[in-house]
């Protein structure tokens, strides 16, 4: 249950938990435009209604649960343990008749991540807390970076920078690698695999003087403050490097600078965010970085739902799996994959590690149901997580995507 650090009284005196006038006129039409449509296709791609089956977690109700609300029928202590369950991977929104039939899929999109992220910021503006988020967001704003190690492992912008030991990277230059908290911390392999296939090709880069977390975890579990000074420090350290463009290996850092920073810095056009996947994907088709180390593996891809649902960005994983010598790749259909989650987004693994524990189990199960495959691979430290935790529960191999390709250059990460 959600900890409420002042019952029924949020802080904007409505008293009662009712959110105010502003924002249903910002979120009204979007909630109408799915309740009033009454169909059920979100239901069957969503991977918490594949677990848990209540209706009270689905888009819809995500929806239906704002109408309520402004008619009075319902106040947002009563709703807010329920927008915990959505890991905002996008599959409602793709395949939503609203966001199909209305252009491409691309161009317009119902907002259910929007929606959800909004009721998420209102209840902790309304002293509605979930507790271990809440955690989560205490620690971050104490350390600079998510306490992605634990409670107790501190994870400080002093030791954000231990994965790159070795490199001889510089601080600071026009380009910049930002490694995210998951893969500096936990997952120190990705960044490093990256750094080598950059320096490889032939890209000149460096690091941060002082990286913080990009904001987003926190954005997504409503603690917009913390959010707001992680990106403001981030956006101080590049100018002060000189920095104009920003690598990122991780697509939930991606998505966050791109989507969050600009409202929040009328200059930052003058900053180029690119995905490593795309820098790596050009290098390896431009003959400027040479895989010449077979990896004899079976392997099959999963599209980590930011990347696919939320860019659009399929493409360019397949081109480097296929380029890798010795490797045999087996793929399923990418739209098939809006089915798919590891249950990692939005921070689900933390509030409710339960649920993220079981969409990755039918994840890996779907994985083992294809004849010869040893690898499940992404192209996202944060869905790395759970899948390799179930994965050696069901004896599958999981590799982040820059780390195959590091061993097909010769590397030793």
């Amino acid at each position: 249950m959600a900890e409420r650090t002042t019952p029924g009284q949020d802080t904007n005196g409505q008293g009662n938990g009712s959110p105010p006038e502003e924002f249903f006129a910002e979120w009204r039409n979007a909630a109408y435009n799915c309740f009033s449509s009454g169909h059920k296709f979100c239901r069957e791609v969503c991977p918490v209604m594949q677990v848990t089956r209540d209706e009270r977690y689905t888009p819809t109700a995500f929806h239906a649960n704002v109408v309520a609300m402004e008619k009075g029928h319902l106040s947002l202590e009563d709703v807010a343990d329920d927008y915990t369950f959505c890991t905002m991977c996008g599959a409602c929104e793709l395949r939503c008749p609203n966001t199909l039939f209305t252009g491409d899929f691309y161009r317009f999109r119902q907002r259910t991540i929007d929606i959800v992220r909004a009721v998420r910021t209102l209840a902790v503006k309304a002293g509605i807390h979930q507790p271990a988020w809440k955690r989560w967001a205490d620690l971050t704003d104490r350390w600079g970076n998510e306490p992605v190690l634990g409670w107790n492992t501190e994870t400080s912008a002093t030791k954000v920078r231990a994965w790159a030991a070795g490199l001889g990277l510089p601080t600071g230059g026009e380009t910049v690698l930002f490694a995210d908290c998951e893969a500096a911390f936990k997952r120190p392999s990705v960044p490093r695999s990256v750094a080598l296939l950059l320096q490889a090709g032939g890209i000149e880069f460096g690091l941060m003087n002082q990286q913080w977390c990009c904001g987003g975890p926190m954005w997504e579990t409503g603690y917009e403050d913390v959010a707001l000074k992680m990106a403001e420090h981030n956006l101080i350290d590049w100018r002060k490097t000189g920095t104009k463009r920003i690598i990122c290996p991780d697509p939930h850092d991606y998505i966050t600078i791109v989507e969050r920073y600009p409202e929040i810095d009328e200059s930052f056009d003058e900053f180029e965010i690119v995905l490593a996947l795309d820098i790596v994907a050009e290098l390896i088709r431009d003959g400027r970085l040479k895989l010449t180390t077979p990896v004899e593996r079976t392997v099959t891809y999963h599209d980590p739902c930011r990347l696919n649902k939320r860019l659009g960005k399929w493409q360019a994983p397949r081109e480097i799996l296929r380029a890798i010598p010795g490797l045999t790749f087996v793929d399923v259909d990418r739209v098939t994959q809006w089915s798919y989650c590891s249950g990692a987004g939005s921070n689900l693994f933390v509030e409710q590690p339960e649920l993220t524990a079981e969409i990755s189990r039918r994840r890996i199960g779907k994985v083992k149901e294809l004849e010869g495959v040893e690898t499940l691979v992404s192209a996202c430290p944060w869905s790395e997580r759970p899948l390799t935790e179930q994965g050696k529960e069901q004896g599958l191999e999981v590799s982040d995507i820059f780390e195959l390709v590091a061993e097909a250059a010769g590397f030793e990460v």
